[in-house]
């Protein structure tokens, strides 16, 4: 099915790969200048926090849709993004101001590290206290990434292998998993190096191998969601929440993964992780649907194209694992990729200075079949963009 997707795609796709503007194709982005401008939205968006509905215990700005700025309570699986873009300034910076403001959200969503009823632990308390334990070594910090990975240990199955990812839809799925879990094995990993617990690892490494074995087409697109049978470890069914199709290739789910098995690779040095990722990183851009600017829409195989939204967050995100796989991969070309991805992301999806509800980028799908968060800014989209522009630094003389 997905072969036919594609093909009858190609068609489109070709006449409309040509109307986009190629202009900054081998431009490098000025990273003081976005970082500027960060810091200037940034600012925006914290005096806007000061009047925000706080009355549902929101916490942490999530996008700006229909007019209003969204903030989640620290429970959204999105809550430790925006700590994390005010750590990402600071590290950038050293500004005072910037880890001051990154303590204070940080400390809004401690208590996750006990919340047993999410995969989502990765996001929420990697990318804040994670973060904020990377730059500062704060052992506060460090003890509530040991504990939160410990929570996140519960929702192992050794039967299946793998994390579970929701609770939710009992009518849908006995065991589901989503492809997205893949980014929350990074918990796991550091929580062995802080602890010595090597239970961590060996978690994080067999969901990983299962999902390499379970999620992948022959031709190295993810399906979204793999249901289990909690007692004997079989996979039920295939399918996509989030995605077109169940035999589609959901943008954001392909780039979950390729972020995943890079980053596995560097916390294992396994071989099969860097192939893996490789792979995918094949899929990605040797897609017929792929637009010259290499911002996708939001599912590779949505027969729509290219009427359809783009999903920038897959292309940050997609952007920031190819610095880190370029570090892994001598003579590819996944370094000009991910330099093409961030200076196209610069010129043509950023907002405008106080504007998009302070958010930095255009254009994301959070959840098309949903009608949820299309066309808009998402705080995960400008999380991986500023830290693909951290990691971009090191490849800027090369």
């Amino acid at each position: 099915m997905l072969n036919k997707i594609n093909y009858k795609n190609c068609v489109i796709a070709i006449a409309a790969l040509a109307l986009v503007n190629t202009s900054s194709f081998a431009q490098k982005v000025d990273v003081a200048k976005e970082f500027k401008f960060a810091e200037q939205q940034t600012n925006y968006m914290l005096e806007a926090l000061k009047t925000a509905d706080t009355s549902k215990g929101a916490v942490s700005p999530r996008t700006f849709e229909n007019g209003k700025l969204k903030l989640v309570n620290s429970k959204d699986w999105t809550s430790g993004f925006f700590p994390g873009i005010l750590w990402f300034l600071y590290d950038y910076t050293k500004d005072a101001q910037w880890k001051k403001q990154a303590e204070i959200f940080t400390a809004k969503i401690a208590n996750e590290q006990y919340n047993k009823g999410t995969h989502d632990l990765g996001f929420m308390i990697y990318c804040s206290f994670g973060n904020g334990y990377k730059f500062t070594k704060d052992e506060n910090y460090k003890k509530v990434i040991i504990q939160a990975a410990r929570s996140l240990s519960t929702r192992f199955n050794p039967k299946a292998g793998v994390i579970r990812s929701w609770d939710h839809n009992a009518d849908k799925w006995k065991y589901p998993v989503i492809i997205d879990n893949m980014m929350n094995l990074e918990l796991l990993f550091e929580a062995t190096k802080l602890t010595g617990d090597s239970s961590f690892y060996k978690i994080a490494v067999s969901h990983a191998n299962h999902t390499m074995i379970n999620h992948f087409r022959p031709n190295f697109s993810s399906y979204h969601v793999v249901d289990y049978n909690p007692e004997t470890g079989a996979v039920i069914q295939k399918n996509t929440a989030q995605g077109y199709a169940d035999e589609s290739a959901w943008a954001r789910g392909q780039a979950w993964g390729l972020y995943g098995y890079t980053m596995c690779y560097r916390e294992t040095h396994d071989k099969r992780y860097l192939v893996q990722a490789q792979n995918i990183a094949k899929f990605i851009f040797t897609n017929p649907t792929m637009p010259k600017d290499l911002i996708p829409y939001w599912d590779y195989d949505d027969p729509a194209i290219p009427n359809t939204p783009r999903d920038v967050s897959a292309a940050a995100i997609t952007s920031s694992a190819l610095f880190e796989l370029a570090t892994y991969s001598r003579g590819n070309d996944y370094k000009e990729k991910a330099h093409t991805i961030l200076a196209n992301l610069s010129a043509n999806y950023k907002a405008p200075l106080n504007s998009n509800g302070d958010f930095l980028l255009l254009h994301s799908t959070g959840h098309k079949p949903a009608k949820s968060e299309i066309d808009v800014p998402i705080t995960y989209a400008d999380y991986y963009y500023l830290e693909a522009l951290l990691r971009s630094k090191q490849f800027v003389k090369n």
